[in-house]
């Protein structure tokens, strides 16, 4: 079985695309992390009765964030994808934000993005595009999922897609 994260990114700068693996599919309560040793989703936890991944989140394949792990990312679809899906995606923007976790800082953002194929956000090409409310509850999202593993995270702030691939071209490629 491939290393699904070694698999290039096809990160096409002017068309704004690129490639993601989702590990959570949208309204699923388990956060799976994909092990690139044994090429399986292994399920890490599970999230509260009443709070469930609001869209399809996983990682960019063939990058390494700050963190040490792929970079982040969350889809916009019409369905969501199951666990393992490889996905085609349109960047429409970066959720900047900052961890801190065992006295350490450092940035953990999540890229947003449309899926290819989707025909309901077909014409969102930015934040801007969304109600300000999905931002936010992304946001608060986020905050609550890493305050119950005892961790801060704390949103600097939403760019566009311009600073999307910016950041993807920034990422290291794992060695």
């Amino acid at each position: 079985m491939p290393n699904l994260a070694k698999l290039s990114p096809k990160l096409h700068a002017r068309a704004r695309t690129c490639r993601a693996i989702v590990e959570c599919p949208k309204g699923g309560r388990a956060k799976y992390d994909y092990d690139p040793k044994t090429g399986a989703f292994e399920m890490k936890r599970l999230l509260p009765d009443g709070m469930s991944f609001p869209l399809d989140f996983g990682f960019v394949p063939g990058t390494r964030a700050q963190d040490g792990d792929p970079v982040d990312i969350l889809i916009l679809n019409d369905e969501p994808a199951c666990v393992g899906a490889l996905v085609e995606c349109r960047l429409i923007g970066i959720l900047e934000g900052e961890q801190a976790e065992d006295g350490e800082r450092y940035r953990n953002d999540r890229l947003l993005s449309v899926a290819c194929v989707s025909h309901l956000f077909k014409d969102v090409r930015k934040p801007a595009d969304l109600d300000p409310d999905v931002i936010d509850n992304l946001s608060q999202f986020w905050v609550n999922y890493d305050a119950l593993r005892g961790v801060k995270f704390k949103v600097l702030g939403v760019e566009g897609a311009a600073a999307a691939v910016a950041a993807l071209k920034d990422a290291k490629r794992p060695g």
